[in-house]
C-alpha cells in the first residue's frame, strides 16, 4: 500500500481520504452530465435506447404467442388466462421501479448521495420482499383463480403449469426490473437495453427448444414455453449484477442501508403504488369493454383486441420518452435546476406529440392496410376501419397525459400522475363508452376514447399549471 508521502502509521487513514476522494469525483462525473448537457440531445440520447428496449420487448412477446400457437388454441388460451397474473408481476417490477428511480434521480440532483444510496439498496431489499408475496400468491390463488375462467380441465391444468412457474420463480422478473431502474435512474440507458436484448434472446432460442424438446430437451409444452421466459429473465438479472460490481456507479448498494428508513420506503411506495395501479388500468379498461362490446358481436371485442395490438407500437415510442424524461426530470429537480426541468418537458410533449401525429395520419390514411396485416375479413375490416379513424383522433391530445403523467412521477408526485392515467383509462372512457353505446352502438365506444383523453389532458394541463405555483408548467 501506497503511503502518499505520509508516515506508515497513516497511510491507512490518507488511503482512505483518497479513495473516498477519488470516489467523490466519479460520482460528480456520473452525475454532471444531466445538469450540464444540452437538453434536447441528453433526452433524445436517454430516449431512443428505451424505444428499442421496447420495441425488442413487444417483438419478444409476440414470438413468444406464436410458438404456443403451434401447440393448439387450448394452449394458446392457457396462456391467455394466465396473463392477468404474469402482468401483475411486471406491473409491481416496473411500478415499484419508477419509485425508486424517482427516489434515487431527485436524491443525487439535491446532491445527497447517502439517501440515493438508501433508495436504492431498500430498493432491492423491498423487491426480495414482493417475490416472495408472488411465491404465496403463485401457491395458493393460482388454481382457484383460474377456475373462474374455465372448465376444461386440460386448458385449466396447462394454464396453472405455466402461471405456478411465472409466480413463484418471479425473482428474476422483478429484480431485473429493479436494477433495470436503479441504472435509469443514473442515465445508463444503453446498459438497459442490452441486457433486455439478452434476456429476450435467451428467451426465443429456449422457446422452441423448451416447447417442443428439441436438443435433446423433452418437450415440456406449455411449462416449456413459462421455464424459457423465468431463465431469460434471471440471466438478465444475474448480469445487472455482474455490471454493477465490475464498475463504481453512481449509487451503492451497501449493507449498512438495509435498515429501514421509512421516508425514503414512504417516498418509493407515493410513487411505486400509483405507477403499478397505472400500469394494471389497461387489463381493467380491455376486460370492460369487452363486455360492453360482446353485447353487440364478438366481432367487436375483436376489434378492440386487434386496436390494442397496434396501439402499442404507436404508444412504445412515447412510452421511451417518458422513460428517458424520468431521470433527467428527477435530476434537475433534486438540484434545483428549474429551467432545465420546463425544457425537458417542453422537449419530451414536442416528441411525443410528433409520434402521436404520425400515428394519426397512418391511421386516416391507410387504415385498410393496417388491419390487412391481421388477415382481416370484409366485416372485421369495415368495423375496424370505422374504429380506428375514430380513435386515433385522440392520438395527438393523448401526448399531454402521458408526459405530464410521467413528469409527475419523476417530480415524487404518484397522486396526480395516477389522477391523469385514472382518467384517461378508466373514470371517462369506461362510464362514457356505456352510456354512448346505447345511442351509437359500437361507434359510441370508440368515441369515448378521444373524449377520455381529451378530458385527461385539460386536467393534466391544470394540475401541472398549479403544481409549485406552475414553476414546472412548459406553456
Amino acid at each position: 500500500m501506497k503511503s502518499y508521502g505520509f508516515p506508515v502509521s497513516e497511510s491507512k487513514q490518507a488511503y482512505g481520504f483518497f479513495y473516498c476522494f477519488e470516489r467523490s469525483l466519479i460520482m460528480e462525473k456520473e452525475n454532471s452530465f444531466m445538469r450540464t448537457k444540452p437538453v434536447f440531445s441528453l433526452l433524445i440520447s436517454m430516449s431512443v435506447p428505451m424505444m428499442l428496449s421496447m420495441l425488442i420487448q413487444s417483438l419478444y412477446n409476440i414470438v413468444d404467442s406464436i410458438y404456443v400457437s403451434r401447440l393448439g388454441t387450448d394452449a394458446l388460451t392457457a396462456v391467455s388466462l394466465a396473463y392477468p397474473l404474469q402482468n401483475a408481476i411486471v406491473s409491481v417490477g416496473v411500478g415499484i421501479g419508477v419509485g425508486i428511480s424517482s427516489a434515487i434521480s431527485i436524491h443525487l440532483g439535491s446532491g445527497d448521495q447517502e439517501k440515493a444510496d438508501r433508495a436504492a439498496t431498500l430498493g432491492v431489499v423491498l423487491t426480495f420482499f414482493h417475490c416472495l408475496l408472488f411465491v404465496l400468491a403463485g401457491i395458493f390463488i393460482t388454481r382457484p383463480f383460474l377456475s373462474l375462467f374455465t372448465n376444461d380441465p386440460a386448458i385449466l391444468k396447462d394454464a396453472c403449469d405455466y402461471t405456478y412457474i411465472v409466480l413463484c420463480l418471479s425473482f428474476g422478473a422483478l429484480l431485473q426490473l429493479a436494477f433495470e431502474k436503479i441504472f435509469q435512474s443514473i442515465g445508463k440507458m444503453k446498459i438497459t437495453m442490452y441486457l433486455l436484448i439478452v434476456g429476450c434472446v435467451i428467451n426465443i432460442i429456449l422457446d422452441p427448444v423448451l416447447i417442443f424438446g428439441l436438443l435433446g430437451f423433452p418437450a415440456m409444452g406449455v411449462a416449456g414455453a413459462a421455464i424459457a421466459t423465468v431463465i431469460g429473465q434471471i440471466c438478465a438479472f444475474l448480469l445487472y449484477v455482474v455490471v454493477y460490481l465490475r464498475k463504481t456507479y453512481a449509487v451503492r448498494i451497501r449493507m449498512k442501508y438495509m435498515k429501514p428508513d421509512w421516508r425514503i420506503i414512504g417516498q418509493i411506495y407515493s410513487v411505486g403504488i400509483p405507477s403499478t395501479i397505472m400500469m394494471l388500468l389497461p387489463s381493467v379498461l380491455i376486460s370492460l369493454l369487452n363486455r360492453i362490446l360482446a353485447a353487440f358481436s364478438d366481432l367487436y371485442v375483436a376489434v378492440l383486441g386487434v386496436y390494442f395490438k397496434l396501439q402499442t407500437f404507436i404508444y412504445m415510442p412515447a412510452n421511451g420518452i417518458v422513460q428517458g424524461m424520468r431521470p433527467v426530470v428527477g435530476y434537475n429537480y433534486g438540484a434545483g435546476e428549474y429551467k432545465r426541468v420546463r425544457s425537458t418537458i417542453r422537449y419530451s410533449l414536442a416528441c411525443a406529440a410528433a409520434i402521436m401525429l404520425l400515428g394519426t395520419l397512418l391511421s386516416l390514411i391507410l387504415p385498410e392496410q393496417i388491419f390487412a396485416l391481421f388477415d382481416a375479413d370484409a366485416e372485421l375490416m369495415d368495423a375496424g376501419v370505422t374504429a380506428l379513424r375514430i380513435i386515433c383522433l385522440g392520438f395527438l391530445i393523448s401526448a399531454v397525459g402521458v408526459i405530464y403523467s410521467g413528469t409527475f412521477e419523476a417530480l415524487g408526485n404518484g397522486r396526480d400522475s395516477l389522477i391523469i392515467s385514472l382518467l384517461r383509462q378508466f373514470v371517462i372512457t369506461i362510464p362514457l363508452s356505456y352510456i354512448l353505446s346505447h345511442f351509437f352502438g359500437p361507434t359510441g365506444v370508440w368515441i369515448a376514447f378521444p373524449a377520455g383523453e381529451l378530458c385527461a389532458a385539460v386536467v393534466a394541463f391544470f394540475l401541472l399549471k398549479t403544481y409549485k405555483k406552475g414553476a414546472f408548467s412548459p406553456l
